[in-house]
């Protein structure tokens, strides 16, 4: 039997109460059971909404309560079941002296949405968008207005900063405290933590948890551009622990003496390496303990899974290295800077979709900065012996991620479809119905 934790994450938060709650049954559902269906080949048709650099992220749900998903990237919204009429929440991003900083130049700029997440924060049935800047900015929340109009047009969502300096590369929107409200997964000051949104006045300052000590040492180490973090539960005591690039942090019992969490080494990439994207905790194999699922360098290369041993100890699975050779599907590339965990073709295990981040420094910087900037899911396959593999499939060539990657069902047809707004444009590849032919 797989031991999953169910996170608030940007697939799940971004879809709306209703969306989420069926969801959520649907995965239930698809976890009951090993898969027994015969592997079949997945397409995925592309839309193009922009080619336009807006954001690095996005997020979905259903922003008008017209039972359609919308997509958010930038200061837009995309409406569905189409995508096709657009309408901005908030006017285009001005620096501090008032000047428009839009467009952005993807060869040479950076967005000022990083990522997006989309929930009610103020518990009136509306989703509302949270939005990380550039790392060590503030989160900004954007309040739906429920409908209202001023002067018979859209208007603008209301503007709170909720937390002043989100820290990391990799900031997400997870329940922590296991209350069932997601917390702002930030570090700040050189200490990791998570902020907690105070849910009687939800538009305040989220308070910050430190789980580290500050010191000269951590200062250097978990900084504004500091790569890859994530949560679960890795010692399966039933609280949610944080994952790091150098392991993790063990969420100690409520009646604990200190605030401060104790650590663990993985560590979750090999010597030298920066980190990655989001990390994933994850019983991959099916031999009862969680493992971990990570990308070695954001700007770089490398993606692999760490199995848990009975003596809490990992084994490194790489998945996919520097070169073709170095995959058995002969695949590499690199920049992959956004993960997320889905089961893309509704076997009961959870696949890794990722890809390249396109220009993540520009058309000159970091590994192979101009080749295809690809989408990929890769396939979880066990062998029934607590073995596992992930098989690549390419969903395109021409889109990438960015600094987030987000999946849900746009179309309401039971299958995950997958959205990505970049340097490249905003895009939606919705998963077409199965060929029985081939995987």
């Amino acid at each position: 039997m797989q031991r999953h934790v169910v996170l608030l994450t940007g697939a799940t938060c971004g879809l709306g109460i209703g969306i989420v709650a069926a969801i959520l049954a649907f995965s239930s559902a698809a976890f009951a059971a090993e898969p027994t269906a015969a592997p079949k080949l997945r397409t995925f048709d592309k839309q193009t909404l922009s080619e336009r650099f807006v954001a690095e992220g996005c997020a979905l749900a259903d922003f008008d309560h017209d039972g359609h998903v919308d997509l958010t990237a930038g200061w837009s919204i995309w409406y569905g079941p189409e995508f096709t009429r657009r309408a901005d929440f908030t006017p285009p991003a001005n620096n501090p002296a008032g000047i428009t900083k839009t467009p952005y130049d993807p060869a040479t700029g950076y967005s000022d949405y990083f990522l997006a997440f989309a929930y009610d924060f103020t518990d009136d049935s509306w989703a509302d968008i949270l939005v990380y800047g550039l790392p060590g900015e503030p989160a900004h929340l954007f309040v739906n207005p429920a409908g209202k109009t001023a002067e018979g047009k859209e208007a603008f969502w209301e503007k709170h900063a909720i937390f002043d300096t989100a820290d990391g590369e990799s900031p997400d929107l997870v329940d922590v405290t296991g209350d069932g409200k997601p917390e702002l997964l930030v570090h700040a000051g050189g200490q990791l933590g998570y902020a907690e949104v105070d849910w009687s006045q939800p538009l305040a300052k989220a308070r910050f948890h430190p789980i580290t000590p500050k010191s000269p040492e951590n200062d250097k180490k978990y900084f504004r551009y500091t790569h890859g973090s994530g949560v679960g539960d890795v010692n399966g005591d039933g609280r949610i622990d944080i994952v790091m690039k150098e392991g993790w942090f063990e969420h100690p019992a409520a009646d604990a003496a200190s605030p401060l969490w104790p650590f663990h080494p993985g560590p979750f990439c090999p010597p030298g390496s920066t980190g990655g994207g989001q990390m994933y905790v994850s019983d991959v194999n099916g031999d009862g303990r969680n493992d971990v699922i990570a990308s070695y360098n954001g700007h770089g290369y490398g993606l692999g899974w760490f199995e848990q041993q009975a003596d809490g100890s990992f084994m490194e699975h790489r998945i996919m290295g520097a070169t073709a050779a170095d995959h058995p599907h002969g695949v590499a590339f690199s920049q992959v800077h956004a993960l997320r965990l889905v089961d893309i073709d509704g076997d009961g295990l959870l696949d890794i979709l990722t890809g390249k981040r396109r220009w993540a420094h520009g058309i000159k910087g970091d590994p192979e900065p101009n080749a295809p900037p690809v989408l990929y899911w890769f396939k979880l396959l066990r062998d029934g012996k607590n073995g596992a593999t992930f098989e690549p499939h390419e969903i395109d060539a021409d889109s990438g991620v960015g600094t987030q990657v987000t999946a849900g069902d746009v179309n309401k047809d039971g299958r995950p479809d997958v959205v990505v707004s970049n340097k490249r444009g905003v895009f939606v590849f919705r998963q077409q119905e199965p060929s029985a032919t081939a995987r």
